[in-house]
């Protein structure tokens, strides 16, 4: 199937303003340049009730929360999100749309966590402070507002790739339990080459994903443990219920669909979309692509099923 003419428009606008790809930059032109594109696709700010930016500790220091709260009194239901970014780009700016989105769609409180960057913190620093956040919030519910009973993680990307890994830690190393996990065409498997045809430089490619390889994992041999790779895990049963979201046009689709279908073989109940037409990155830019905004519809309405909240009428179901 062909791009959708909203992913064409979009390219041929970058082509036109001769935008370079970020593995041809530096760090800091890269990590500049790609919290510019998100803002510039994401559309208007949406206005949330509360916006706070606080602290949890960490693995080897503080890490810095954005929490974003709907109205509501006493503790809300909470998702912890992770951004995208390769492991090596973004910070809890990048995620800002998509948690404001979320937080009023649901309704939930979203929690965003500031987790270390390679390749100053490389693989397993990312998964280790997200985990931390995790369970500091599970740990502290009065201090965030938040219903433990009724904790989520999720994540675009790289951010897909760490809720996943938090759940393997979750299950494994006592806690916290997560009644979800929502993944959005997560990087499943470090260890193969992408699947596809992606060589477009305007566009993520094959190219983008060795990029972010080689800045995650000081050593090449860590992309196979289970904390990178999740899809090599041994056993993921236990795991809460998932929503995997896929885009046509990226490396990535074939590795999250492969997880999906893994997870629902080990009797996971998981839901699995794939977006005709769609690219990497669709889901953080509602403003240039109308399926990014379905995209995050359809996250809200699985966070809401499993925080048991009530749909709203004539709310429309996606179902993979």
């Amino acid at each position: 199937m062909s791009v959708h003419p909203q992913v064409a428009a979009y390219r041929a606008a970058r082509e036109a303003a001769g935008t370079p790809p970020l593995y041809t930059q530096t760090l800091a032109e890269a990590r500049a340049a790609d919290l510019a594109a998100i803002r510039a696709g994401g559309g208007a700010v949406e206005p949330v009730h509360e916006v706070r930016d606080t602290h949890v500790p960490g693995p080897a220091g503080d890490l810095p929360v954005r929490i974003h709260r709907p109205a509501g009194e006493g503790p809300l239901p909470t998702l912890v999100y992770f951004f995208g970014g390769g492991w090596t780009l973004g910070s809890v700016d990048t995620a800002d749309g998509i948690c404001r989105r979320l937080a009023n769609a649901v309704p939930c409180q979203v929690v965003t966590v500031g987790y270390r960057l390679a390749p100053e913190h490389p693989f397993p620093a990312a998964v280790h402070d997200c985990h931390a956040a995790t369970r500091w919030i599970a740990a502290h519910p009065e201090e965030f507002g938040a219903d433990p009973e009724r904790l989520a993680v999720g994540g675009d990307s790289a951010g897909g790739n760490l809720a996943a890994a938090v759940t393997l830690l979750a299950r494994d190393g006592g806690g916290p339990r997560l009644a979800a996990q929502l993944l959005v065409y997560p990087n499943t498997d470090q260890t193969g080459e992408p699947g596809g045809d992606g060589e477009d430089p305007l566009l993520f490619n094959r190219r983008s994903v060795a990029w972010y390889r080689g800045h995650y994992f000081a050593d090449p041999a860590d992309a196979a443990h289970p904390l990178a790779s999740p899809l090599r895990a041994e056993e993921l049963t236990g795991l809460p219920p998932a929503l995997v979201i896929t885009a046509e046009h990226d490396p990535l689709c074939e590795e999250g669909e492969r997880y999906a279908h893994q997870l629902r073989d080990a009797g996971v109940p998981t839901t699995l979309t794939r977006y005709a037409g769609m690219i990497h990155g669709f889901f953080a830019m509602p403003g240039a692509f109308d399926d990014g905004r379905r995209a995050q519809d359809q996250a809200a309405a699985f966070l809401r099923a499993r925080f048991g909240l009530p749909a709203p009428a004539g709310e429309e179901i996606i179902d993979g």
